[in-house]
């Protein structure tokens, strides 16, 4: 994506989309003639040359496809790699044709009809994943409003855009690109980027992202990034990866398929030349069983198996905002023993609140609350937010008030000639038992205190925390269930570390920690404990989302997470990691249950054939229709999981 623009790359995908795999319409044309003379001879009454000539010629309109890849893609691709190099759909050319030799035409139709539209609903489950990326691309902007020197507006292509250039966007307009908002102020839905519905409040200086809508509100914005560099582009890029990238089992079944294929065509001729000497068959009774064997040989529901279920379970999270560089991804999460998350930001709100506070006067505790809050409105640290967040609503504004703000010394002011300060512990030396009692039990809890003065003497003391996610502690819960073990990697100290991890019952805290050491926590993670996740918000923990054996980025959509990640979710939601797990654990479970159940018809047909138990009609029903029921089972994974917090 980053050697060419946006929509070169989306006229490739486009391409890609369309013919991966596919003919076009022609085929299913073709197919729905066929059938059409199926039934008529079905239905009807002809003589046997006409009813077996249109039993032909529903094999050739029907099986056009089935022929085409069976004969050409295996010729191509055993020319291409030097070696044989067969596909099931030969399999079924072969088994049609030999049914065809045995004069059972309509066994050879019946079994083009149904492979034929097992293959179809086959690209329709693929189908329904890659829309994904079609609906991605048609929300791809292309037209922007460039604001000229002039002030005068002008519509341009918005691959023409350079960083810096100012854009106007009016009411209901499509963002053109990622961007900062110069002027104005607007809602703005960014359901495209993070998969949250409710629209978000932007003003200046609040970044803005390409392809999501604007509201009611106008603004102009500067462009920040290339068009090949907005998150838009990179979530493309994200998804469209995913489709090439199947789960491990899914990469098997395909490198198993033509040397199981290739043992087929071995097995069934030395089996029908052998058998009428062995067991006394006649040569077209052994004939007969060869071609049965054929059809129930055939991997065409082991083939089905992993991929439809793997995409539509990819498909179902891309819709929920949560997003996989592939089904490999995904199919491991399941297997996860550790995981390990990055505090702030992921397990907690990332912003301190306050939880507790204290004031050795209560007569006199409001006017103080009054002053802090007068104070504090001319910091902007984070803990000025906290504070005025917590008392704003219930005191008293002065607006005379004149602070002095000094760093490491923290703000100082006067209020009718008496002298007031707010700062850290280690700045005041008049600390009262009662404050000083306070202010230790709520540093063993782990939370940050300020002290108030007046007139060099602490009389007030605010505790504050890095409160928990409200849906962390559900999710750490369901991961206990699990049997998996979880790690808290914050760079706060021990004890800060271990109030959240209790709060939340997380097993093992690590506190302290720099950013380039995360990854070593992780390697020790996985040689005690094995299979390790790491979730966190993709910037400074890059070198631990990388170590892990899947790296999972929360963050409100950012560039950086993408990059590093081997999943993404796009909002700061715990909630979807559960969703995801649950996701890949019935992924699993669905491809174990088509492998065993398409296996078990494959051993059934087999045996039952080799004691005369089925014909012809019989098989094909059952080998096919098994390959479309393994094709529904797998699609079960397009629809939502109820229930994602247990």
């Amino acid at each position: 994506m980053h050697t060419k623009s946006l929509n070169q790359a989306n006229v490739a995908d486009r391409k890609y989309i369309e013919e991966d795999h596919h003919h076009g319409k022609s085929p299913i044309i073709l197919y729905s003639l066929g059938l059409l003379l199926y039934l008529l001879v079905l239905f009807g009454s002809f003589n046997p040359l006409i009813e077996n000539s249109l039993f032909i010629l529903t094999m050739l309109l029907s099986g056009y496809h089935v022929l085409s890849e069976g004969i050409v893609d295996t010729v191509t691709e055993s020319v291409k790699r030097k070696r044989f190099h067969p596909n099931v759909h030969l399999l079924m050319a072969l088994a049609a044709l030999g049914s065809s030799i045995i004069g059972a035409f309509d066994e050879g139709a019946l079994l083009i009809l149904i492979f034929a539209g097992a293959h179809f609903l086959e690209d329709y489950a693929e189908d329904k994943s890659k829309r994904e990326i079609t609906n991605l691309l048609k929300m791809n902007p292309t037209e922007a409003r460039l604001v000229l020197s002039s002030g005068e507006t002008k519509i341009v292509n918005v691959s023409s855009l350079k960083i810096g250039d100012e854009l106007k966007v009016l009411p209901g307009d499509q963002i053109p690109t990622d961007g900062e908002i110069i002027s104005g102020s607007s809602y703005i839905n960014e359901a495209s980027i993070n998969g949250e519905s409710i629209p978000k409040e932007k003003t200046v200086q609040d970044e803005v992202f390409g392809s999501t809508i604007n509201g009611d509100g106008s603004f102009n914005m500067k462009v920040t990034k290339n068009s090949e560099d907005t998150v838009f582009a990179k979530i493309v890029e994200l998804v469209n990866q995913s489709q090439t990238n199947l789960s491990k089992t899914a990469t098997k079944i395909n490198k198993i398929e033509p040397i199981y294929v290739t043992v087929v065509m071995i097995v069934v001729p030395v089996f029908i030349l052998s058998v009428p000497f062995l067991l006394n068959w006649s040569w077209n009774e052994s004939f007969y069983r060869g071609m049965i064997m054929l059809v129930s040989a055939s991997p065409c529901a082991l083939a089905a198996s992993a991929v439809p279920a793997t995409l539509s379970g990819i498909s179902n999270l891309a819709k929920r905002g949560v997003l996989f560089k592939g089904g490999a991804y995904l199919s491991n999460l399941a297997n996860i023993k550790s995981i390990a998350f990055d505090k702030t930001g992921t397990l907690t709100e990332g912003k301190p609140s306050v939880t507790d506070y204290y004031f050795i006067n209560e007569d006199q505790a409001d006017e103080w609350i009054s002053i802090i809050v007068s104070m504090e409105k001319s910091a902007n640290h984070p803990l000025a937010n906290a504070i005025l967040e917590k008392f704003q609503s219930q005191s008293d504004f002065l607006p005379d008030l004149s602070v002095e703000n000094n760093i490491g010394k923290g703000l100082a002011a006067m209020v009718q000639n008496k002298h007031y300060q707010i700062g850290k512990p280690s700045l005041f030396e008049n600390v009262p038992s009662e404050i000083q009692t306070q202010s230790d039990q709520f540093s063993n809890e782990g939370k940050t205190v300020v002290y108030f003065s007046e007139e060099n003497k602490v009389v007030g003391i605010i505790a504050m925390m890095d409160l928990p996610n409200p849906n962390a502690k559900a999710v750490i819960r369901y991961l206990n269930k699990q049997g998996i073990h979880s790690t808290m990697i914050t760079g706060d100290s021990e004890l800060t570390g271990k109030a959240v991890a209790n709060m939340l019952s997380i097993d093992e805290v690590a506190g302290n920690v720099l950013p380039e050491n995360k990854s070593q926590i992780i390697a020790e993670s996985q040689k005690k404990y094995g299979y390790t996740a790491m979730v966190g918000d993709g910037i400074n923990d890059a070198p631990a989302l990388v170590a892990a054996d899947i790296g999972f980025a929360m963050g409100e959509g950012t560039d950086v997470a993408i990059d590093v990640a081997d999943a993404v979710i796009m909002k700061n939601d715990l909630t979807k990691f559960q969703y995801a797990h649950r996701v890949s654990k019935k992924l699993n479970r669905i491809v174990w249950q088509n492998i065993l159940f398409s296996m078990l018809i494959v051993v059934l047909l087999i045996t039952l054939n080799f004691f005369g138990r089925v014909d012809i009609g019989i098989g094909v029903l059952a080998h096919e229709g098994s390959t479309i029921l393994v094709i529904l089972n797998g699609l079960r994974l397009l629809l939502p999981i109820k229930s994602s917090l247990q």
